[in-house]
């Protein structure tokens, strides 16, 4: 087990520490329409990627409507 040799300051330990925050999401425009996309991903909203549409998007069914 490891034992530390001499005790680290708050100090010391937290400079160590200074680059451990995240960073912030950086989200892109969506060249169809318009919406914030992460980048290098398929737009969520539309299903277009480089302009091109990757993913069929279907129109959202009302589960309740359905149900009667």
């Amino acid at each position: 087990m490891a034992v530390q040799q001499n005790k680290v300051s708050r100090s010391r330990r937290n400079n160590r520490r200074s680059h451990h925050a995240l960073a912030g999401a950086n989200p892109n425009e969506c060249s169809n329409c318009g919406e914030l996309k992460r980048p290098h991903h398929v737009c969520p909203s539309c299903g277009h990627y480089d302009d091109r549409e990757v993913v069929a998007m279907t129109p959202e069914i009302d589960l309740e409507d359905d149900a009667a």
